[in-house]
């Protein structure tokens, strides 16, 4: 990995300093309050939201076939058809979205705790925000966290040509602040995408946030290290500066 000390930690955005999951969640439990006292709903709210977490886990986005506002509203039309049968009503889905939409984006914050750990770590290393995602969703995302302060650079995979796990959006990180891939620390949630491309790019180390203790599968790519909270980070960047000094 070379002998150079960090100079550069990329960090991914959703689940990793926000919580992502945790405000879709919320944003879902306002839909099925929606749905149960305005529209007399049962068993079917939870049963509508259900699906539409399903398709937002397959969604395939292409931008120049239709926009996310579109695709993701009729995520909802197509989950309350499915559940009630009936014809397809627009109105009702653009409702549950944009409820749900807005509600996520209210939960998406950044804590103070995390705040004051990139506002210290940021005295040593440079920042950068590096997340996967269709433009309009995550620019909405960073806005809503107010993160941009914290970070030196943000690059968002939905205005490149590749996203990760491809070498070449952490290349062009690189570049963004002139540093090299043996200088940089990529932290993120995710192993198939995240740690696998920052293995692919050659990064100093590769660090993976595994907040619930999960076992990952053997197929999957190994981290160089991995903590339990992103909050760990700086005693980890240390230890790894001390080994290089050791090194060295």
């Amino acid at each position: 990995m070379g002998l150079s000390r960090v100079r550069a930690v990329f960090f991914d955005l959703d689940n990793t300093l926000i919580d992502t999951a945790g405000a879709s969640r919320k944003g879902m439990l306002e839909v099925i309050k929606l749905l149960q006292s305005k529209y007399h709903y049962k068993e079917e709210a939870e049963i509508i939201c259900n699906k539409v977490q399903v398709k937002l886990s397959k969604e395939c986005f292409h931008p120049s076939n239709t926009c996310i506002t579109d695709l993701r509203t009729s995520h909802w039309e197509e989950a309350i058809q499915e559940t009630k049968g009936g014809a397809a009503n627009r109105k009702l889905a653009e409702e549950c979205y944009f409820l749900w939409k807005s509600t996520r984006l209210q939960h998406m914050t950044l804590a103070e705790e995390v705040k004051a750990m990139l506002t210290e770590l940021r005295k040593e290393v440079r920042h950068l925000l590096l997340t996967n995602g269709e433009r309009q969703t995550q620019r909405e995302k960073i806005e809503a966290c107010a993160c941009q302060s914290y970070f030196d650079a943000i690059v968002v995979g939905g205005e490149q040509k590749e996203e990760k796990p491809a070498p070449s959006i952490f290349y062009y990180s690189c570049d963004l602040l002139g540093v090299q891939p043996g200088d940089c620390v990529m932290v993120v949630d995710t192993l198939e995408t995240d740690i696998q491309g920052g293995v692919n790019a050659g990064l100093k180390a590769t660090v993976w946030i595994n907040k619930n203790g999960t076992v990952p599968l053997m197929s999957s790519p190994t981290p160089h290290d991995t903590v339990s909270s992103v909050l760990e980070l700086p005693a980890l960047l240390h230890s790894i500066d001390c080994k290089v000094s050791v090194s060295a």
